[in-house]
């Protein structure tokens, strides 16, 4: 065999093993390999994703608070879409013809293979007459999803609201796409995770027109959606109605919470919003209302609002003052009513008051001193003020009380730091700073943080961590929730507190046959206005409440925040109003706080 005949071999074999190649890998791709027939497949398969059911959520008695409604999303896929009656379109949807256009051009931008959200939240009803005429237009399909709807236009600063994922959500969880829906606030984002549920994946056959024609392969693909776990709240439905009842044309808040537990019973923030405004297509539009109002009714003022607790405060600082030994039960010290002090009553009364005394009439000048013995125990005023402090803090005061509330603030806590820039290191004092002695000055409380105190009084020196999910559906609450707190008070200083709160209840907002202990609160806050705030725990034994009440713009706490707490108390423990005290809630109820001609000032205890 000549050279010639060997390469013709060589060139005839490297054909044939070429050609067997291609063979083999035709055979790979056409037999074998399912990809090709699934993109063929894909022509006529439709991809929809299954929405599950957000979990329901109770009250503590087993009232339905928040429930689901059904509702569909329209999307589009703009490779897909073919010619069509925009006229009959957009009036079927409700939308004009420069959103209909606005919307295509998105979703192209997007992708024009992959489908866009172009209508979302299409009601039951519209979407009943939608559906006959779907088949006119290719290139369009539906989805189903959920949306909330409410028991009760109530508590919605506490429940939250759902809203569209944002970027950010998508790239901190990847379970999220566009035009997805997440918890924004309240229990809705604190139990995301467990109300949200898992999606699903349904495929469709669909025919040229678009149509539906039945399931791919029986639906052996398919991944059903995992609905969300049903949650039970600590909150006591018909309290949290009676509140924010109470609550009309005020500013403000209340929380009360169960104090052998820390269980919420009612958290309000007025002025109050009906949280069905923030659910449909009818949300943007609300919320942009609702957040341009110069009342602020969006901001939460429960959790985030750094009121000054004024005399509310009281009762913390007396109760250091015990601790520390800078004080004693039978401590007296001289008030000079409206006389010449650092700090004046606003009233006059026996002097000098001892602890009981100081804390039934509020006596500015008992705490005062009580605050300067406790300062000028230690070395230097720093060190003092470090130790009243910590104690400060050990009440819940600048801190973050729990996990369970979205957004909540830490409120103010001054410290040695900033007096330290305002005042300069070793230039100030208790004088200095005597303000915190009566809750003011650069002490901000928030309400939560404030009715937490009042359980704190009323358990004589502990609590439990405050929160508003008393069960998750198939899981434990927090063991977090179940640890007493101490907050370093012997619980033989509490005796005078709680009889100097006894024996403050009086007048108006006195309960009759019921005894409980309560501390008002009048705080000056500039250009002539005043916030009122009452600090309360019933009964005096084994308490079943405890409550803190902030009213703006009030006058005095014996005014408004007092009589609002007193009636809360009262309709919680006894379910009813007496009928001698039926003119106080009337006045509640009728009182315009937002329209300054109209607060009516009634005969009271000053502070």
């Amino acid at each position: 065999m000549n050279d010639y005949s060997r390469r013709s071999y060589i060139i005839i074999l490297v054909f044939i093993l070429v050609a067997l190649v291609f063979l083999i890998r035709l055979f790979n791709l056409q037999v074998m390999d399912s990809t090709y027939k699934q993109y063929a497949t894909n022509n006529v398969l439709r991809e929809v994703v299954q929405y599950p059911a957000r979990g329901l959520i109770y009250d503590r008695n087993g009232e339905l608070l928040v429930y689901n409604k059904t509702a569909y999303d329209l999307l589009v896929t703009p490779r897909e879409v073919k010619p069509f009656d925009t006229t009959l379109f957009c009036r079927l949807l409700d939308i004009t013809r420069e959103d209909l256009e606005a919307g295509i051009q998105k979703a192209r931008k997007y992708s024009s293979y992959k489908p866009s959200i172009l209508v979302k939240q299409i009601s039951p009803e519209n979407y009943a007459i939608l559906q006959e005429q779907l088949y006119k237009f290719e290139g369009f399909h539906s989805q189903t999803r959920t949306l909330r709807e409410y028991s009760a236009p109530a508590a919605a600063h506490a429940l939250g609201y759902v809203s569209e994922v944002t970027q950010s959500d998508i790239n901190k969880d990847s379970y999220y796409k566009s035009g997805d829906y997440i918890g924004a606030s309240g229990i809705e984002k604190t139990y995301e995770a467990q109300l949200r549920g898992t999606k699903g994946v349904k495929k469709n056959l669909v025919d040229v027109h678009n149509r539906i024609q039945g399931s791919y392969l029986e639906g052996s693909e398919d991944v059903p959606a995992q609905i969300g776990k049903n949650l039970v709240t600590t909150l006591d439905l018909d309290l949290q109605l009676y509140a924010e009842k109470l609550f009309k044309n005020k500013k403000g808040a209340v929380v009360a919470i169960e104090p052998s537990t820390g269980e919420v019973l009612a958290m309000v923030s007025a002025p109050v919003y009906d949280p069905g405004l923030l659910v449909g297509r009818v949300r943007g539009a609300n919320y942009k209302v609702l957040e341009s109002d110069s009342l602020m009714p969006l901001f939460n003022r429960a959790l985030q609002a750094k009121y000054p607790p004024g005399s509310t405060f009281k009762t913390i600082n007396a109760l250091i003052g015990l601790q520390e030994g800078a004080i004693t039960p039978e401590t007296r010290f001289s008030c000079a009513g409206r006389g010449s002090t650092p700090i004046r009553c606003t009233h006059d009364h026996i002097s000098p008051a001892n602890v009981v005394e100081g804390i039934r009439e509020s006596c500015n000048p008992f705490m005062w001193n009580t605050f300067r013995s406790i300062i000028g125990r230690a070395k230097t005023a720093a060190e003092g003020f470090r130790t009243w402090r910590q104690y400060v803090q050990n009440f819940g005061l600048g801190t973050i009380l729990s996990e369970d509330f979205a957004n909540t603030l830490k409120g103010d806590l001054p410290s040695e730091e900033l007096y330290n820039r305002i005042y300069g290191k070793g230039r100030w004092n208790a004088l200095t700073v005597r303000s915190l002695s009566i809750g003011q000055g650069e002490l901000g409380a928030t309400p939560l943080q404030m009715a937490n105190v009042a359980a704190i009084v009323a358990n004589h020196g502990f609590y439990y961590e405050p929160h508003i999910v008393k069960e998750v559906e198939g899981d434990t609450i927090r063991s977090s929730y179940r640890k007493k707190h101490e907050v370093g008070i012997d619980e033989k200083y509490f005796a005078p507190i709680i009889e100097g709160m006894r024996q403050s209840i009086k007048n108006y907002y006195y309960i009759p046959g019921l005894e409980y202990c309560g501390k008002t609160g009048t705080i000056q806050i500039g250009r002539g206005l005043e916030h009122g705030a009452f600090e309360a725990f019933a009964p005096r034994e084994e308490p079943k409440i405890a409550v803190f009440t902030y009213v703006e713009n009030s006058k005095w706490g014996s005014q408004y925040a007092a009589p609002i707490a007193s009636l809360m108390i009262e309709k919680y423990l006894n379910d009813t109003i007496a009928s001698n005290r039926l003119h106080i809630e009337e006045r509640m109820l009728n009182s315009n706080l937002l329209d300054p001609n109209k607060i009516v000032i009634t005969d009271g205890a000053a502070e």
